[in-house]
């Protein structure tokens, strides 16, 4: 074992973010860190490199383990280039490499004793050189720069005029190149196209040390690690197995409370029926039964309902009309930003219903190709055709006024709604309260996402263009919007790197590489396999129920709502029979009441025989109806 959380918590100021954290990692073994935004994933990491303080709890690190942190903000500042920034990692073998070319120079002068002293320390030095892989130094560091994304002509570009996203990327070749024994990561895949992606998971999948990754990739995380730690609610589940496994786990279990909390519901509700029948029967017994039943429910364990049940986003998204067949037709298009040519020629079309993902390297144009369809950028040549209604969801978020609050955002934007449409359409996507007269430029990146879905939700558009829509959303509502759009009957067109977003939305992949497109139908899975020089293995996302086991479950249910059926029918006719004697016995006891009866012994004997059959018969009744509802 490698690093040990035993029991740790954190609580900012009254939520208690971390509740009795406990997990464990092995030498060597890659796990990741999953939950919605909020679950305090990154806060945990901070706890455990130290930045943090936990409130309670401890974190154990092996003796002499080394650990390095990639946090998901880095705002490095220095005068070097990327190259000699991502050297200063190798100083060691730096200053190895120069005192072997001054013993070199050295040696060229010097004779006798003093060259057999200089000769045995630069056997020493060039052996400790070696076995810290200094030859190969160079070419790794090269190797890793372009893994994650930089051309060799940006390495001389400054560390100070890099973006946010470019620094990260250094912090994380830096950090690579480091070689810690644990590897903490949050959010690695932010700011890197889909190429730097699948190098960084076979980098780590090869990685001799163990890995802690923070991350909202699925098909990134199915890849590489083989344990899942979960955090909900601040309580921690860990579960064996790829990020696969781990969602199939969790949808049973989670189907698996949410079965208990509506039986255990449906159950307190019967029981509560069942005592106010007993009541209404208004005997002696009945009441007794119905008191007896009423301390056994005081005593019954009621099940809390599942938080998962009521968490996450619930939209759909729907064209006000329907478009026609040819939805988009793009012919020719060409792009070029100075002497750098994007695109040359381009030709492909779209049709009603697709939902068509456009892939590619970062910087070879698919958000200019969104751009140009949507008006917002002019093409240097071709044609694009459409006669459609289109939504753009845009991954800058620039179609937000970033000083307008929401409610403003959404009010103006459509001025006919009322306030209380507004605040139900809002609280859909989990603004509630006071939430909406925030300022959009105050909110978080998922959090302008989540607007910017809510828009186009109201916008009834039946052409969707989408940029990097899954950008700053948590798993959970990645998994909502795929569920919207696979309803969606018009037709979308989206720019991703989200490999398993890709996978359950996309109908046809087009691939934009060295200036042209290349299109695939099917996912990605199909797409990786009909690519050339690929050989990652797909993502398998469910199973499918076969007919046989359909079959029997649809006669395993017709059984069952059968024997309901007779069960109820029983009940009615039993209630129904007693209600009769109830009122047998009270026509009897009005016929003991006459003088003319009651001074009969003979008539009087024949009412009170029967009056004792009816209540005989209506007591066997009433342990027959409990008998029928305790088998409900």
């Amino acid at each position: 074992m490698i690093l040990n959380c035993n029991n740790i918590c954190k609580t900012f100021i009254t939520d208690d973010i971390l509740k009795n954290v406990s997990f464990h990692i092995e030498d060597g073994e890659k796990a990741a860190i999953v939950g919605i935004n909020g679950a305090g994933k990154s806060t945990l990491l901070k706890i455990i490199v130290g930045e943090l303080e936990a409130d309670s709890g401890s974190v154990t690190i092996a003796k002499d383990a080394s650990i390095g942190y990639l946090a998901q903000h880095q705002d490095i500042s220095s005068d070097r280039t990327i190259y000699e920034e991502v050297m200063t990692v190798k100083e060691d073998i730096i200053n190895l490499e120069l005192t072997l070319r001054s013993l070199e120079k050295q040696m060229k002068h010097a004779s006798g004793d003093e060259l057999n002293a200089l000769l045995e320390t630069y056997t020493l030095r060039d052996h400790e050189f070696e076995q810290a892989n200094g030859y190969a130094a160079r070419s790794e560091v090269v190797g890793v720069l372009k893994g994650l994304g930089f051309s060799e002509e940006d390495f001389d570009k400054k560390i100070s005029l890099l973006s946010g996203g470019e620094k990260t990327r250094v912090s994380l070749g830096r950090l690579l190149l480091s070689k810690p024994d644990i590897l903490l990561l949050d959010e690695p895949t932010n700011h890197l196209d889909l190429p730097s992606i699948a190098w960084l998971e076979s980098y780590i999948i090869n990685y001799s040390g163990s890995v802690l990754i923070v991350a909202h990739d699925r098909y990134f995380l199915d890849r590489t690690v083989t344990k899942i730690i979960e955090l909900d609610n601040g309580i921690c589940t860990v579960y064996s197995g790829r990020y696969s496994d781990y969602s199939a786990k969790r949808s049973m279990i989670r189907a698996a409370k949410l079965k208990a909390y509506y039986n255990n519901q449906r159950e307190i509700k019967h029981q509560q029926e069942v005592i106010d029948k007993l009541k209404s029967f208004n005997r002696e017994k009945s009441i007794k039964r119905a008191e007896s039943r009423e301390k056994m429910l005081s005593k019954m364990d009621v099940i809390e309902k599942p938080s998962e049940d009521s968490k996450g986003m619930h939209f759909e998204l729907e064209p006000a009309i329907v478009s026609g067949n040819d939805v988009l037709t793009v012919t020719d298009l060409t792009k070029s930003f100075g002497s750098r040519t994007l695109f040359s020629g381009i030709s492909f079309e779209i049709k009603r219903g697709e939902r068509v993902a456009l892939i590619g390297a970062n910087g070879t144009g698919k958000t200019t190709i969104l751009k140009i369809i949507n008006g917002l950028c002019d093409a240097d040549s071709g044609t694009v055709g459409s006669n459609v209604e289109c939504g753009y969801y845009d991954q800058e978020h620039h179609v937000l006024d970033m000083n307008k609050t929401l409610f403003q955002e959404i009010s103006d934007a459509y001025p006919d709604m009322t306030n209380t449409r507004i605040r139900n359409v809002l609280a859909a996507f989990l603004f509630t309260d006071d939430d909406v007269f925030k300022r959009i430029g105050d909110l978080s990146g998922g959090e302008r996402g989540r607007v910017l879905l809510a828009k186009l939700m109201l916008s009834n558009s039946n052409f969707l263009l989408l940029d990097e829509p899954t950008n700053h959303l948590d798993i959970n509502s990645k998994e909502i919007l795929e569920d919207a759009l696979n309803h969606y009957t018009g037709t979308c067109f989206f720019v991703s790197h989200d490999r398993y977003f890709i996978n359950s939305v996309a109908t046809r992949i087009l691939d934009l590489r060295d200036h042209t497109i290349t299109g695939y139908i099917g996912n990605y899975d199909y797409y990786l396999e009909k690519s050339s020089g690929n050989a990652a293995v797909p993502v398998k996302q469910g199973s499918n129920v076969t007919s046989s086991s359909s079959k029997e479950d649809r006669l395993l249910k017709k059984e069952q709502q059968a024997r309901e059926r007779k069960r109820l029918n029983e009940i009615a006719a039993i209630e129904k029979r007693i209600s009769e004697i109830d009122s047998l016995v009270a026509k009897i006891d009005n016929e003991l009441a006459k003088e003319e009866v009651y001074t009969d012994h003979t008539k009087a004997s024949d009412f009170s025989r029967k009056r004792d059959e009816l209540l005989s018969e209506q007591e066997k009744l009433y342990s027959d109806w409990e008998d029928l509802e305790e088998n409900s």
